[in-house]
Formats: C-alpha cells, sequence, structure tokens
C-alpha cells in the first residue's frame, strides 16, 4: 500500500473492549482529579535530560579535556539525545505532554534541536506507525532496512541468517542516517506517496525550514569546536559518531523490544484493504510491554516500556502510564484479550534475538504458501 488511508479495520463483531476500557481509564483521571498531562516529575526530568544534552557539550567547549574525557562526554550527549527522544518530543508530538497546542509544538521540537524533523515524525509515527502497527504495507518503522528484515512477509536473503549478530551495530547508525539523509529521503517519499497532504507552497516552506535548522545543528555540534575552540575536526567527528553510535542503539532496541518480539502479530490485509479485526485489539496483538517494574527504565525511556497502553492512550502523558496499565491488563484478561509483556529487560532483549533470527531464516509469507 502506498497511500494513508488505504487499509481499514473491521470488526465482523463490534468489540466492547475499548469503550469500556476508555471509560475505566477516564474515569481514573476524574475521580483521582488528574490531568492527562505532564506534571512536576515530568518537568523536572525534561530540564535533566535537557542538561544531558547541553551541558556537556559545554563542557567540551569550555574545557577542552582529554580525549578520553571528551569521548565520554559524547556519550552522556548520546545518552541525552535518547532520552529527548523517548521522552520530551515523543510526549509533545502526541500532544500529550501538554493540553496547550503552543507548549507541545515548543517541546515537540527538540527534536529539531537533536538533528531531527518533527514533522517528518509525526507523519511516520503518529500517522503510519500508531495506526498500522506491524502491518509492513503501512508500518514505516518495521520496513526493512539494508541488511535487516523485520517482518515475516518480505522476501528473506541469505544474509537475513546473520541480522541477530550484526542487527545491533547497524542500530548504532540510526540516528547519524536520521541526521543527515532520513529526513530528506521521508519529504521526498512521503508527499509522493500522499502521507504528506500539504500543498506545493506549504511543502517548499517546509523543505526550506528542513535544510537550514539542518545547517544550524551541523554548524553548531560540528563547525562550531571547531572554528571557534580549536578543537581538531578528528576529534569532533569521533565524538559526534559516539553520540549518535549511542543514541541509535537505545532508541532502536527500545522500539524493537515493544514490536519484532515473539508473541507479536504482523497481520496482513485483504486485496480491499481490510483487516479484520477491532484497532484496539490489534494494537494488543502487535505490541509487548517489558520491565514494567523497574522504575529507573520507565523514567528514562519515558514510559515506552508501557507500549501497550502508549498505543492504546497516545494523548496520555507516559508519567500516568504505570497506573493505568492494571486497568488496561484488568480490562484486556476481562474480554479474553492477550496482554503481552516481557517481565524483565533482558528477557525482552532475547526476545527480540529470537525473533531476528526467525525472521532470518523463515520464507516469506507468500513464498512459505506458495
Amino acid at each position: 500500500m502506498s497511500q494513508k488511508g488505504k487499509i481499514k479495520f473491521v470488526s465482523k463483531d463490534k468489540s466492547l473492549f475499548f469503550p469500556t476500557l476508555r471509560k475505566r481509564v477516564d474515569a481514573y483521571f476524574e475521580e483521582n482529579n488528574l490531568s492527562r498531562n505532564a506534571n512536576n516529575s515530568m518537568i523536572i526530568k525534561s530540564a535533566v535530560l535537557l542538561l544531558c544534552y547541553i551541558v556537556p557539550f559545554i563542557l567540551l567547549l569550555a574545557l577542552q579535556p582529554s580525549l578520553g574525557v571528551s569521548l565520554m562526554l559524547w556519550f552522556v550527549m548520546g545518552l541525552g539525545v535518547a532520552g529527548i527522544g523517548m521522552s520530551i518530543m515523543h510526549d509533545a508530538n502526541h500532544g500529550a505532554y501538554s493540553s496547550s497546542k503552543a507548549v507541545n509544538a515548543g517541546m515537540g521540537y527538540t527534536l529539531n534541536l537533536v538533528g531531527g524533523s518533527a514533522f517528518n515524525w509525526k507523519l511516520q509515527h503518529n500517522i503510519l506507525h500508531h495506526t498500522y502497527t506491524n502491518v509492513v504495507e503501512m508500518d514505516e518503522d518495521i520496513q526493512d532496512r539494508l541488511v535487516l528484515r523485520f517482518s515475516p512477509h518480505t522476501k528473506v536473503k541469505f544474509y537475513h541468517k546473520l541480522q541477530w549478530v550484526y542487527a545491533f551495530f547497524f542500530y548504532g547508525l540510526l540516528t547519524l542516517y536520521w541526521v543527515v539523509a532520513k529526513d530528506f529521503v521521508q519529504y521526498a517519499l512521503f508527499k509522493r506517496n500522499g502521507v504528506n497532504a500539504n500543498t506545493k507552497a506549504q511543502n517548499r516552506v517546509f523543505l526550506f525550514k528542513l535544510i537550514y535548522t539542518k545547517a544550524i545543528y551541523f554548524f553548531i555540534v560540528l563547525a562550531v569546536p571547531v572554528l571557534f575552540f580549536n578543537i581538531p575536526l578528528a576529534e569532533v567527528l569521533l565524538g559526534f559518531f559516539v553520540m549518535h553510535f549511542v543514541a541509535g542503539i537505545v532508541l532502536t532496541v527500545v522500539f524493537q523490544l515493544a514490536h519484532t518480539v515473539e508473541g507479536t502479530t504482523h497481520p496482513r490485509p485483504t486485496e480491499d484493504g481490510i483487516i479484520e479485526n477491532d484497532w484496539a485489539i490489534h494494537q494488543m496483538n502487535t505490541t509487548v510491554n517489558f520491565a514494567r517494574k523497574s522504575k529507573f527504565i520507565s523514567w528514562y525511556v519515558g514510559g515506552l516500556n508501557f507500549q501497550i497502553e502508549h498505543h492504546l492512550f497516545p494523548r496520555v502523558c507516559h508519567v500516568h502510564y504505570p497506573a493505568i496499565a492494571p486497568i488496561v491488563q484488568q480490562t484486556a484478561e476481562e474480554f479474553g484479550i492477550p496482554y503481552l509483556e516481557n517481565e524483565t529487560f533482558g528477557r525482552a532483549v532475547r526476545s527480540h534475538i529470537a525473533t531476528l533470527h526467525r525472521f532470518g531464516k523463515l520464507p516469506a509469507w507468500n513464498e512459505a504458501i506458495g
């Protein structure tokens, strides 16, 4: 499928699962007099993560430490980049950070601060991934990447047998590719396939903004240290690579642990573009939680270890996911719907590696039945 809206979810038996769940979650917020948006702890976390990105860079310029210390500071910046992506811009670009559109827009642009594009991300993530989770024709996030296969429905290549070995190296290249080329590739792709519904004039403005914000980003991160602080270019480039390699591994692994693990489904639409399932139940079948009991992981990954709750309630700030998770789990059990979970981070990683191994050997769906 090449255009948004070509696939529809149609359930023969209209499920009461999501209406019931939504009513119970609404009641939780009303009875406890809570906002669905960020609270004080979220604001503090936002400041901490932004400082993890900004302060090490200032220290690099001001102190110009030894190469080892310098690379450690770039490493911390990488953790900051990933944290900003998972905790701040993610909620903001879902409209979950604040009830104010202006605040959400401002916090969403923290993605641009670390070299990305909030506009492209919303198209890829909010529209394609969240609507069509694990549907390979539509979900950009599980489409094959270079030497990686994330779906049982695409063509298997001989080198995929080893993808469980080399995948994590390529995960480390994600954000580097993102800031250098991905946004431009997506700009062309989303215009061509209709996901980007802007007018030609609007897209010209967007492309201009994309180019100059990228130019500003690279000037500050790469040119300023060299031109104004006389830091060797090779050292800056090495640190830049370390930062993005760290951020890429963290971001990609956290995402993959939610969808590319054992137990999830990868449904195919009919020839008419129909997936015969209720949308909310589809989300339950394609999404897995992990390490829910780890407060540190929940804090750092922005609640993305509560992916089930996030996919069902993307406009609720992630700080509320631990509280609503029992409601979701209980309601799913009442309706006989699986609530998929890996109890620890280690178990989730092993499950992901097992899935990569299986997809590396498994023939494409149409080959298997052909």
